[in-house]
């Protein structure tokens, strides 16, 4: 994902940051609305705290109420509690030129942060073209998601590029005054989604409380042999007791099926690191019933993807599944994915959770790198790392995971392997391009994703990845 830098904010709406927010009765008789935003605002006073839930506002043009050349957006307003957000609008393949700002509310303490920018370029994460995923109607062009904490109130404002340009010119009066004219460069149908994660022993629309669901057996028995059902963690082994599960006949291997018996197959496995723990779904509260039920299997995992959400980095990690069941409701319902699209996620203290259901030691095809996502795993580190230096449990964990992963298919992680694309912005369908078996997300797709200090620390992942396997 590219990388946006903060110019600073124009002076009305560096003033905004000093009022308290006008209760929505009053803020509606002191200034008419459009009748949508009275519904929105009447809707918000009415209903309670859903958990496990998301709210979705259109954006209303701006221009008129602000000097800075904002043309879309929400002015400050109530809401019920939310913790993540992000913007979507309708075309998939459109692209949002410009600035995403937002603050938000504590619901702690009540206080306002400052402007955050949201990472307006998220295609790059995506099923692969002409998937059935890619192609099923339901998918929406989509900002990455951003995580704010627990918040009950919100602003937004979308600068279009134009407008930007003009005020970054010194000529933010003009911009404003053409601002009408940016609108129609923006992608149709924007609206704010605000996503409420719920908690880990339940979702809101009840489907994880007593018996487990069907949708949550299945996700559970992916992992058989593993863990338990229903298990939140599948427990680490030493690299001997790894190696002996895979090579013992009637052992789980990479693909579920029994242990290795043919000789190249058993002598590629000597070669494995030990297998982390790993934080199943069931872990992290993924609520099964907002998800595709079946899942969807590619070949052998030849190469992994390193990512970051973008997410920003001010989460702890007693918060990272939050995050994790934030991002995976704004990828089912608001984006329209099949499930989360990342294989793997890893916490800023290097703890390993399960993305997409289907099992972690199958090769699932997921949705995290556009063009690439056949016979490769994605690995998003939660957090945003274009300024910031990923924390060493962080990369560490990347190294395990792909240690024990890429060794299940006799890969060596500071080798090299050809991949076919599916299409994208750096290579043509049909095209083998030879990579890094552990690439940054960049390699495949011109993106700035996983971030230029994470992805400068993705030779000495290799390097420890392939010590974790004996090389």
């Amino acid at each position: 994902m590219r990388g946006i830098l903060a110019p600073s904010i124009g002076a009305t709406c560096a003033a905004a940051l000093a009022l308290s927010l006008v209760p929505p009765a009053t803020a509606a008789a002191a200034r008419p609305a459009p009748t949508a935003e009275a519904a929105t605002r009447a809707a918000v006073a009415a209903e309670p705290d859903v958990p496990g839930s998301t709210q979705s506002l259109p954006l209303r043009s701006l221009t008129r109420e602000r000097a800075s050349g904002a043309v879309l957006g929400l002015t400050p307003r109530a809401v019920r509690n939310f913790s993540l957000l992000g913007v979507v609008w309708d075309d998939p393949a459109a692209e949002l030129h410009g600035r995403v700002q937002v603050r938000a509310r504590s619901a702690d303490t009540g206080t306002w942060s400052g402007w955050q920018d949201v990472e307006t370029h998220n295609a790059d994460h995506a099923a692969d073209p002409g998937t059935a995923e890619d192609t099923s109607g339901r998918v929406r062009g989509a900002t990455a998601p951003l995580w704010v904490g627990p918040s009950d109130a919100v602003e937004v404002q979308v600068v279009a590029e134009s407008s930007q340009s003009s005020q970054e010119a010194g000529d933010g009066a003009a911009g404003a005054r053409a601002g009408g004219g940016d609108e129609d460069s923006l992608p149709s149908g924007l609206r704010l989604e605000l996503i409420d994660p719920g908690t880990a022993d339940g979702a809101g629309d009840g489907t994880r409380t007593g018996a487990m669901s069907a949708e949550a057996t299945a996700a559970s028995a992916a992992n058989d042999g593993l863990a338990p059902l229903g298990a939140a963690e599948i427990p680490a082994l030493t690299r001997e007791q790894t190696r002996r599960e895979l090579l013992t006949p009637g052992g789980a291997g990479a693909t579920g099926r029994a242990g290795a018996t043919d000789p190249a197959e058993q002598q590629a496995k000597v070669y494995i690191g030990a297998r982390p723990a790993i934080v199943t779904r069931s872990g992290w509260g993924a609520d099964e019933g907002l998800r595709e039920k079946t899942f969807k299997y590619t070949g052998k995992v030849g190469a992994a993807f390193v990512h970051h959400t973008a997410t920003g980095n001010n989460y702890t990690c007693a918060q990272a599944p939050s995050v994790i069941r934030g991002i995976y409701r704004y990828h089912v319902g608001s984006m329209g994915w099949r499930d989360i699209g990342y294989n793997f996620l890893v916490d800023k203290c290097g703890k390993i959770y399960e993305g997409r259901a289907g099992g972690v030691a199958k090769p699932v095809l997921g949705a995290h790198t556009l063009g690439f996502n056949s016979d490769t795993t994605g690995v998003a580190v939660i957090g945003s790392y274009s300024s910031k230096k990923p924390s060493a449990a962080a990369v560490q964990g990347v190294a395990r995971l792909t240690a024990w992963k890429l060794g299940l298919h006799g890969m060596d992680p500071k080798g090299k392997t050809y991949l076919t694309s599916g299409g994208g912005n750096l290579y043509q369908k049909g095209k083998k391009v030879r990579l890094n078996v552990i690439s940054g997300h960049r390699d495949g797709f011109n993106t700035e994703c996983p971030g230029g200090k994470l992805y400068s620390k993705l030779g000495s992942a290799r390097t420890t990845a392939a010590g974790y396997q004996g090389r």
